[in-house]
């Protein structure tokens, strides 16, 4: 799916926060619904290194590298351990001070669910804004017109 729905975005968001820990099931639901470059063909290096980490439960390392082959121009801007959770911040600006840039802030009690869902919120704004202000027209025409030759035009 190459758009987060509304559902899909309500249903994960509550998986997540849900979770106690990530397991390859939960992340290949996560990669089916959000990811629009898995398995990449132009980057098999990468795609190979992210199901080599999920095969070996290295879930943290598995996120980064997801998150780098999906959402190349976000970056882990902070990653904090507070009160028994982890809270995690991406930025597309991460130079920028923290009072002028727009990140995405998470927290989990697990490390790797805590990005997992700076990810996904991530994903879902991205997705947004990949998309046109102009609304989409079906390029199935033929039911609406016929194409009529004229001879004489004048």
């Amino acid at each position: 799916m190459s758009v987060l729905s509304q559902n899909t975005s309500i249903d994960l968001d509550e998986r997540l926060r849900d979770a106690y820990a990530v397991t390859a099931e939960f992340m290949a639901d996560i990669i089916s619904q959000t990811c629009r470059r898995f398995p990449s063909v132009g980057q098999s290096g990468k795609t190979r290194r992210v199901e080599r980490l999920i095969q070996s439960g290295a879930w943290t390392d598995a996120v980064i590298a997801l998150l780098d082959l999906e959402l190349p121009q976000w970056q882990i801007r902070r990653l904090v351990y507070d009160e028994g959770e982890w809270h995690c911040a991406l930025s597309r600006e991460r130079e920028l001070p923290d009072w002028l840039d727009q990140s995405i802030e998470t927290h989990h009690t697990d490390l790797a669910l805590a990005i997992l869902s700076a990810f996904v919120e991530a994903q879902r704004i991205s997705a947004s804004d990949s998309r046109t202000s102009v609304p989409t027209v079906r390029r199935d025409t033929r039911a609406l017109y016929e194409p009529l030759f004229v001879d004489n035009i004048g």
